[in-house]
């Protein structure tokens, strides 16, 4: 008994730390952003949109921001889904897009991208 509870311990702690992980090599990632993006409880609109509150929020809805007729018209709701398609060609999901980004194509680095990001609320709180 005490072996499957030391056990259970041991995979819970390794789950957390994966995720920490994940949560670190996500913010690596999110550096590709940083120059047109911004997160955080300080973040202001820069080239591109605050992603702060970015899962479930609707495309073009950052106030303030001046989006593209393509980026309001989208009608995308963010979720895991919908950004990893985006994220890996926005010209080709978001035709005419000012968003002027290669792409990401690997999949555990769009994974890594979006567990960071999604840890931010609307008002730039992590949850």
């Amino acid at each position: 008994m005490k072996s499957l509870i030391l056990a259970a311990v041991a995979l819970a702690t390794t789950i957390g730390l994966a995720h920490a992980q994940d949560l670190d090599a996500g913010e690596k990632s999110f550096r590709k952003c940083a120059p047109c993006h911004a997160v955080g409880e300080d973040a202001r609109n820069k080239v591109g949109p605050v992603l702060n509150g970015l899962d479930g929020r609707h495309s073009g809805a950052v106030e303030g921001y001046n989006y593209s007729n393509a980026n309001k018209s989208a009608n995308i709701t963010w979720n895991e889904a919908t950004f990893k398609e985006y994220i890996q060609a926005p010209a080709a999901k978001v035709p005419g897009t000012k968003m002027a980004f290669a792409g990401i194509k690997n999949e555990k680095e769009i994974a890594n991208l979006w567990a960071y990001l999604k840890q931010f609320k609307a008002d730039g709180t992590k949850n």
